[in-house]
């Protein structure tokens, strides 16, 4: 047996565990923005429920 199975078993699960990760990212982005909304409607004395979730092109690509 040589080592090569075992690193590409390693980089495959890092790979996965790293495409998870992102994710996750994206959707708690996309929790945080929604959350973000509403306070804003509440804050103008809309109705809180009619913030939505935005898509992950609009989320993820807010300047800082």
């Amino acid at each position: 047996m040589t080592d090569q199975p075992i690193f590409a078993r390693i980089n495959a699960l890092a790979s996965a565990d790293q495409e998870r990760l992102d994710a996750i990212k994206v959707e708690l982005d996309q929790c945080y923005d929604l959350l973000h909304q509403r306070e804003a409607h509440r804050s103008a004395g809309l109705d809180p429920d009619s913030a939505a979730v935005r898509p992950v092109d609009v989320v993820e690509h807010y300047q800082q």
